[in-house]
């Protein structure tokens, strides 16, 4: 069966635009915000990512650690983030939702715990940020045979022969980051640079959907419009960081934000 982020990506490519992939920390600010986001971006992006919050990210910048803060300074658990999914599944079943962490907190949980409770919430694809090719391989086929997409990640100093075999058993989604820094960071390369490293990757199998995340923001994003797909996190984050600050409707702003960042990849 064709997975739901599959069928989004083709639905994206017939209306010849990219695929609008959002992040948000699952519990920011509190459970019940951090659904009401959701439900309300998901008017606009096609796949939305949700972040279980972690007290010692790896690859995360200053605006998603704001966010991972105040969602455990609240005190989200895991079992609370699939709570979440499974909510926002039931108003929205058809919308591709991709959990994003880190592979220490699902190893407390328990790998196959983990990944039943992402099949009874509804959870589409993951990425876990510490669990590299070919250490991933085991885990990779567990969410497989539950129609999971584990989705792997490829840098910019990823050696081709490296990439050939990671693309090679990479499921229906492959996550290429941009610049070698932490998520928030000023993109240090030139959107034409980006495109012509991300355009080399697509030579090896242009059958695969790879979307491109890192340095995305609203005055980035319609330079790079040819990916197959764009991850806007740390804007929204930041977004949210703000609205709270200034006692702002956090899912109403966030909405105005997404709705604009769509308008320029169309």
């Amino acid at each position: 069966m064709i997975s739901k982020i599959s069928v989004a990506f083709k639905k994206c490519k017939e209306e010849k635009r990219p695929a609008l992939i959002t992040y948000t920390v699952a519990g920011d600010n509190t459970k019940n915000n951090s659904l009401k986001i959701l439900n309300t971006i998901s008017e606009h992006a096609d796949i939305v990512e949700l972040g279980f919050p972690h007290n010692t990210p790896i690859a995360d910048g200053g605006q998603i650690q704001e966010s991972s803060y105040r969602a455990l300074k609240n005190g989200i658990k895991l079992k609370n983030v699939f709570q979440i999914v499974k909510k926002f599944k039931i108003s929205f079943p058809d919308k591709p939702l991709i959990m994003m962490g880190y592979f220490n907190l699902v190893y407390q949980y328990g790998e196959n715990n983990f990944l039943k409770d992402c099949k009874v919430s509804g959870v589409d694809g993951l990425i876990l940020v510490d669990l590299p090719f070919p250490e991933n391989k085991s885990f990779a086929n567990k969410c497989k045979k539950k129609s999971i997409n584990f989705i792997q990640l490829i840098s910019p100093t990823t050696p081709n022969k490296r990439m050939r075999k990671i693309i090679k058993n990479s499921h229906d989604m492959i996550y290429y980051i941009s610049m070698l820094s932490t998520t928030g960071g000023k993109l240090k390369v030139s959107p034409k640079n980006i495109l012509k490293n991300y355009n080399n990757i697509k030579k090896i199998n242009r059958k695969k959907n790879i979307v491109i995340g890192f340095g995305i923001t609203n005055k980035t994003i319609a330079s790079l419009k040819k990916a197959d797909g764009l991850v806007v996190g740390s804007q929204l984050c930041k977004t949210i960081t703000n609205s709270l600050k200034n006692r702002l409707n956090t899912a109403k702003v966030l909405n105005n934000v997404v709705y604009n960042l769509k308008k320029k990849i169309t």
